[in-house]
């Protein structure tokens, strides 16, 4: 059995073995036990009932006195280990009879990456359970939610048959050892089990013979619960790949298990002599946080009624140039002019000790970007996820304009190494808009990133993005919360008035706008009305944010902005700066069209000597008709694919 196995064994009573059986001599009232090479035994006894005894060593035949005996490696041949007993009287002398009880050592063991160092190495300890944290240990699966071979036309994970040999590299190794003698294998066999509920979860592909796709044969997984393992003549391992079916959701917590049985046939029924069984985590989907380094910027070409955005995608591509970040343009064609790219897709990644790739998840929204996460971005190692909305359609609240995550926090001493997923939802027991279910339980069930709901539903288009963003510093915090802010603009603006400058104009320089000079908007009832509902929505959410997030007042910035409400909903009265993208240090932030004041936008001014002595590189964009009039930003019109984080999400603890 794996080494060592231990057999529990009382030489009191009658003992059956390979070489049939023995009864104790009449008159023992003593034992000893010698063993052959290659095998151990132990006494085990109590010390409250029984006494050790002294020079040689004959124990009393006791029912508190018992034999373990375990073998440390394989056998060559059918019971060439022994043990034998001799029994003797109660004064000694010569041994009354013998008994030997014949051994074969079979060296059985399913083993997995349990240690999490990207290898395969033998199990020590309890491979059957998972457990979190640094001093963690257990499996890691990768749901196999990539397209490595052009011939496929889904996911890699709906493929029954290997279509790549790449796609090895997506799955987790596991390897049976299974040595013995070689007669033995003809009494006996190795069962691989897969339990009913875990079967959906995993597939298993049998690893013998060359490097051909044919040699690699699915044996376990849907509709296939159990898998005789036919060993070769002098076959000593037999190596695996499984890989994962479907990722943790609100019916499966994202374990799942396999094991192997040594099962003795010359038996009716047959018996089950040795059970291993190891334990994998399905590795969750994680979002990456402003704070990580950009990788990719993706935005769209559109051309409709509302004119064409080249000038906005040549302002990304210098933008992109700065940051060193690829740009990538969905042509009008593949969008069919859906521009709001942000709120189709949502950029994450997922991570086993030996494999880590990104992951596209897809949103319900299927507007005219519907089918590009899928056709354009799955592909080798970059995998798709996504969660349909079966009966009622998607709201509003179900577009990732509406989905954000933190950077890393500590709070109440409790660590979010990996951030904490940000959803914008209805006033609590309002019956509002809210984010779809079924997408809420998968963010909930990935277990890393535990979500946080938001009131994002006073808006109109009602998404987080259009209050909130997080941007990278270099001091020991490593970011800051941007929160959209009527109050600091009204402030920012009696400021601007009491030094002389009440009639500089909001929206100075832009045709077909009516201008509103800083008096005329300090005079507006309705504004500052607005203005006060607005700042206490987000005020409400900055105590939720301050509390979820472990934040203080020094950690958040303030970013003017004025809102205005129409049938009760905000909007936002100018480019929504807080709406940024964020690349490094360098943020595109919407053009406010601010009073310009000796030359300059009084707001973009503000904004810079907030965000600059961080060390931020602010660039204002202009996107006012081909996206603030269409009541969104720069943040709703791109995607940043970033940088997965260098710590290893199996080291947190939920």
């Amino acid at each position: 059995m794996e080494d060592p196995e231990a057999v529990e064994w009382a030489p009191g009573g009658q003992v059956r073995h390979t070489g049939g059986c023995w009864d104790v001599p009449k008159g023992a009232e003593t034992f000893g036990v010698s063993e052959s090479s290659g095998v151990r035994v132990f006494v085990v006894y109590d010390p409250e009932q029984v006494t050790v005894p002294t020079g040689q060593a004959r124990w009393p035949l006791d029912a508190s006195v018992g034999v373990t005996v375990s073998v440390d490696t394989a056998s060559k041949d059918l019971n060439d280990l022994k043990v034998k007993v001799s029994y003797f009287g109660q004064h000694g002398g010569d041994a009354l009879g013998h008994g030997v009880l014949y051994l074969t050592g079979v060296d059985i063991s399913l083993d997995v990456d349990t240690g999490r160092t990207g290898k395969v190495k033998r199990g020590q300890g309890d491979k059957k359970t998972w457990r979190w944290g640094p001093e963690g240990y257990g499996a890691v699966l990768l749901v196999n939610c990539d397209r490595d071979s052009l011939r496929s036309q889904g996911l890699d994970l709906a493929d029954r048959q290997l279509t790549s040999l790449d796609d090895l590299q997506d799955m987790s190794p596991m390897v049976l050892s299974c040595d013995g003698p070689d007669k033995l294998f003809n009494s006996h066999k190795l069962v691989l089990n897969v339990p009913f509920s875990d079967s959906k979860r995993l597939r298993v592909f049998c690893a013998r013979g060359g490097n051909s796709l044919s040699d690699y044969k699915q044996v376990l997984g849907p509709q296939r619960l159990s898998y005789e393992v036919r060993r070769q003549p002098g076959e000593r391992k037999v190596s695996f790949y499984v890989e994962g079916l479907t990722f943790p959701d609100a019916d499966f917590l994202g374990l799942v298990s396999l094991s192997v049985s040594l099962v003795d046939t010359g038996t009716l029924p047959e018996v089950p002599l040795f059970t291993d069984t190891v334990a994998f985590r399905m590795a969750p989907w994680i979002m990456t946080p402003n704070t990580q380094p950009p990788l990719e910027l993706y935005v769209c070409s559109v051309r409709d009624s509302h004119g064409s955005n080249e000038k906005f995608l040549e302002d990304m591509s210098d933008l992109g140039l700065k940051a060193n970040c690829r740009l990538i343009i969905c042509p009008w064609i593949e969008n069919r002019n859906d521009r709001w790219i942000q709120d189709e897709m949502e950029f994450g990644y997922i991570e086993a000790p030996h494999k880590s790739f990104p992951v596209v998840f897809d949103s319900p929204r299927n507007r005219g970007l519907k089918d590009f996460p899928y056709k354009r971005i799955l592909g080798p190692d970059f995998g798709y996820v996504t969660r349909e909305i079966l009966l009622a359609g998607a709201s509003g609240l179900d577009a990732f304009g509406n989905l954000d995550v933190s950077p890393p926090v500590t709070v109440g001493g409790k660590e979010y190494p990996l951030g904490r997923v940000l959803i914008g939802s209805s006033f609590p027991k309002s019956g509002g808009r809210r984010m779809a279910k079924v997408v809420r339980d998968f963010l909930q069930a990935q277990q890393v990133q535990a979500p946080v709901e938001l009131y994002s539903d006073w808006l109109s288009v009602g998404h987080v993005d259009e209050f909130l963003s997080f941007v990278p510093t270099s001091d020991q915090k490593g970011f800051r919360l941007l929160l959209a802010s009527p109050s600091a603009c009204l402030k920012l603006f009696q400021e601007k008035k009491e030094q002389g400058y009440g009639e500089a104009a909001q929206f100075d320089g832009l045709e077909h706008q009516v201008k509103r000079s800083i008096n005329e908007m300090l005079a507006d009832r309705r504004l500052q009305k607005d203005s006060l509902h607005i700042q206490k929505c987000i005020d409400w959410n900055r105590e939720v944010l301050k509390r979820e997030l472990g934040l203080t007042e020094r950690d958040i910035i303030d970013i003017p902005q004025l809102f205005s409400l129409k049938d009760s909903y905000a909007e936002a009265f100018f480019p929504d700066m807080v709406n940024m993208v964020v690349l490094g240090q360098h943020l595109g932030i919407p053009k406010p069209f601010g009073p310009v004041i000796n030359g300059r936008c009084c707001l973009e001014e503000k904004v810079r000597s907030l965000l600059e002595p961080l060390g931020l590189h602010c660039t204002f964009i202009d996107d006012y008709l081909s996206y603030h009039k269409l009541l969104g930003e720069v943040h709703c019109g791109t995607n940043v694919r970033r940088q997965p984080f260098a710590f290893k999400w199996w080291n947190t603890v939920p």
